[in-house]
């Protein structure tokens, strides 16, 4: 019976049936214990299917057993992910002393094998931290050595991906991109151990979103949502995978199926206690902003800080949403503040741009704009060069440039186009009917508000729909913006700046840098000729 349940757990082990070996293999170990080779098969189980704490547990076991069997080099291996993984979730002292068994394990042993390349990597993790990369990327590239040497292409992976991240992490795209794609192959190709499989897939897909590689992220997200598809009882990973799935859909337009997906990730995650929980909470929060459900984003916003994730630049583009002007400059500021790493501010920048933009602050826009520009020139990424045209153009706008507004736009709509991004390419375009009005080309601006429109009507993008809208009934602003033609408004109803700003809910210094604006804007000099000219022109 025991050598019945025992060949029955290892043969549902290799087709991937994670549920079947686990209980195969737990009665055969409940009736006698296993050795180190089937507890590692168990404890690989155990992880497949969301069960952390019994995996690291049951890899005590065999690592214990490795070494009552002999068996140096797996008791090593087993020490160093018990290792990794207490490391990884902040436990430091007990992840050190399980890297220091291995490295004691590993010194009285021969002098090259491929748990050596193994314990390379804690190494330059270190080095990484410490700023010392080219170290780092040597003792990477000793591991992949030594994987190859030894024939561990599990190693090989782990090390040649940890490479690559490195390089695309400090803008050597053309050194990175390769390492992490030939670690990819080695996943599709079925090449490696089911967890290193999954963290390779993850860990790859981030550092292409976090390089702002659209088409790499694409890709490789297609490729490991087939493998999680493939094992339908797997729920280790597949948080994670969900929430890069609902990212991809929500930048391809499919904004009903991306919040089906980030809702699902949430529970997922949150079933496993995985780490990517308050990231699926803040992409969840993201398309019901987009979507004009503003109470609901809220609270998946708050969800994600108390599960560790800043809802940056989402909250303060909330608070935009919600007519709370102040609100949203002064949190983006302190986000801003934050942020050191270029690509992360990369990816807050455009956030800032729009914020200040709104609160009248054009000269700190084109700052944010110009530090934008120079962190995309170290990137060679489509989607960074979207975003800077997106702001450029934007900023031109509100100085009273429509000619170098379009300009910008124009690349930055075609930009959106190459990328398949509709929400992007119609929020550009929004600007070029703004731009095209302002040089009086009025039917330009009405074909592009119409094609805007539609284009956010299919989406669901509500708050989007109504600006169009307004923006289409309004007719010809001067150049002026949605703030600016309020504030107009209310000094044409003879408002002082108190007023204005307790009217609007933001500041009076707020209310001042508007008007400073609008009269550059329109060259005028003084209130009254600001509200003769709203008079005259039909404004108010």
């Amino acid at each position: 019976m025991l050598s019945e349940e025992l060949d029955q757990g290892r043969e549902a082990f290799g087709r991937h049936a994670w549920r079947e070996a686990h209980a195969a293999l737990e009665a055969a170990d409940a009736a006698m214990p296993l050795g180190g080779e089937d507890l590692g098969r168990l404890a690989t189980a155990a992880f497949m299917l969301g069960r952390e704490d019994d995996s690291f547990g049951l890899l005590e076991r065999a690592h214990h057993a490795h070494v009552a069997e002999g068996d140096a080099a797996a008791a090593i291996r087993g020490a160093f992910w018990i290792g990794m993984h207490l490391m990884l979730r902040g436990d430091v002292g007990p992840g050190t002393g399980w890297l220091a068994r291995a490295e004691r394990l590993l010194a009285q042993g021969p002098d090259e094998t491929a748990e050596h390349g193994y314990l390379r990597l804690p190494h330059a993790f270190r080095r990484a931290a410490e700023g010392d990369l080219e170290r780092a990327l040597e003792l990477m590239g000793e591991a992949v050595a030594l994987g190859e040497r030894f024939g561990d292409p599990d190693l090989v992976a782990l090390a040649l991906h940890e490479q690559g991240k490195l390089l695309v992490q400090n803008g050597r795209f053309d050194e990175g991109r390769p390492l992490l794609d030939e670690a990819m192959v080695a996943v599709t190709a079925r090449e490696l151990s089911p967890i290193v499989s999954g963290i390779v897939y993850c860990s790859v897909i981030l550092a292409c979103q976090d390089a702002f590689d659209v088409r790499r992220a694409r890709e490789w997200t297609r490729a490991l949502s087939q493998w999680c598809d493939e094992q339908p009882e797997m729920l280790a990973f597949t948080g994670r995978c969900l929430v890069h799935r609902a990212e991809i859909l929500q930048l391809d337009g499919s904004w009903g199926d991306a919040l089906a997906e980030a809702e699902r990730a949430t529970r997922r995650s949150l079933e496993t206690g995985s780490r990517a929980a308050g990231l699926a909470c803040y992409r969840r929060g993201e398309l019901l902003r987009l979507r004009g459900e503003l109470g609901a984003a809220e609270e998946a916003y708050e969800e994600a800080g108390r599960r560790g994730w800043e809802p940056q630049p989402g909250i303060a583009q909330l608070r935009l949403g919600q007519g709370r002007t102040d609100a949203a400059v002064a949190s983006i500021r302190r986000a801003d503040a934050e942020v050191t790493e270029p690509l992360r501010r990369a990816g807050l920048l455009p956030a800032y741009v729009e914020i200040v933009l709104a609160a009248g602050d054009v000269d700190d826009a084109a700052r944010a704009c110009a530090e934008l520009e120079q962190i995309a020139t170290g990137y060679d990424s489509p989607m960074l060069g979207g975003l800077v045209a997106h702001a450029r153009g934007s900023v031109a706008l509100a100085r009273g440039d429509p000619r170098g507004a379009l300009v910008a736009l124009r690349a930055a709509g075609d930009a959106w186009q190459a990328l398949a991004a509709p929400y992007e390419a119609a929020r550009t375009r929004v600007l070029v009917a703004l731009a095209c009005r302002a040089l009086g080309d009025e039917d330009a601006a009405g074909r592009d508000l119409a094609g805007a429109r539609v284009a956010f009507e299919e989406l669901g993008a509500r708050p989007d729909v109504a600006r169009v809208d307004a923006l289409a009934e309004r007719g010809d602003a001067h150049g002026l913006s949605e703030r600016e033609l309020e504030v107009l408004r209310l000094v044409a109803a003879g408002k002082s700046n108190r007023e204005i700003a307790a009217d609007l809910v933001i500041s009076e210094h707020t209310v001042a840098r508007h008007l400073q604006n609008i009269f550059a804007k329109l060259r005028l000099s003084s209130r009254t000729a600001a509200a003769a000219f709203a008079f005259e022109h039909g404004l108010v």
